[in-house]
């Protein structure tokens, strides 16, 4: 079997970028998502780069049977993964208890149960090829999230879900890395439900220089990677400087203003 680097949620932003960077460093890659014209685009601009053109999977990673069926398409080519990039999610702005409830059950199944699935699925072949994980976070993981509950508390999850790993399969020459960038201009903020004219954190890193610090961090074994120095002082001190219940009260100030 063949090993490559599977990348979700491919098809634009960060995803897209780590398809570069991965393809850039001689990776032979194969590109999730649901859009398969936009990953189709991507493969193609790939191999005019000089690399061989990735494999596209159009698959909603959103469904219970997505790691499966990634599964079963991978061994039908004789691939198997070498590296996942867990980076397929979104976000919502808004009441928790006024955003639909399918939506918010539906990021929790992206952003959480597949990755977690993805995670686990493979671990066989990870080791085999002594690869690893990038599981993408967010800078929210180290904070409350009024204003967008189950966005943080899901990033949350896999900020922890992520250290675990990185501990637990060490022993197998796996490297994980949790990536846990700020915010950054892409399809994202559309999709949350954040009005086009609300400014980005003033120190907003562009989603190449995400790409670039993950795909660092995970060539040398680092657990979390916060890309930027005013992200890094957040994560680090705000939650151990700031009270509880003032960060609270900010970050849910924010998150009304943000809102479409």
């Amino acid at each position: 079997m063949t090993p490559v680097t599977l990348i979700t949620g491919a098809s634009a932003g960060i995803g897209r970028e780590l398809a570069r960077v991965f393809a850039r460093h001689g990776h032979d890659l194969v590109l999730v998502a649901r859009r398969e014209q936009r990953l189709n685009e991507l493969a193609a601009a790939i191999e005019a780069s000089g690399r061989p053109k990735p494999p596209v999977l159009a698959i909603d990673l959103a469904q219970p049977d997505a790691a499966k069926r990634i599964g079963e398409a991978l061994a039908a080519r004789g691939l198997e993964p070498q590296i996942i990039v867990n980076n397929a999610g979104f976000g919502l702005v808004g009441r928790a208890a006024r955003l639909p409830r399918d939506e918010q059950l539906g990021m929790i199944d992206l952003n959480v149960r597949t990755l977690t699935d993805l995670s686990l699925s493979f671990v066989d072949s990870l080791a085999r090829h002594r690869g690893g994980l990038l599981n993408v976070a967010s800078v929210a993981a180290f904070l409350p999230g009024p204003g967008s509950a189950v966005y943080y508390a899901g990033k949350a999850f896999v900020l922890s879900f992520s250290e675990a790993l990185h501990r637990e399969l060490a022993p197998q020459g796996i490297r994980v890395t949790c990536l846990c960038p700020g915010p950054v201009a892409t399809e994202f903020q559309a999709r949350a439900g954040i009005a086009e004219d609300k400014p980005l954190w003033p120190l907003a890193v562009s989603a190449e220089r995400v790409a670039e610090a993950g795909y660092r961090g995970l060539m040398r074994g680092q657990r979390v990677v916060v890309p930027g120095l005013a992200n890094k002082l957040l994560a680090a001190l705000a939650p151990r400087l700031v009270p509880r219940n003032v960060l609270l009260a900010q970050l849910d100030r924010r998150q009304l203003q943000r809102g479409a």
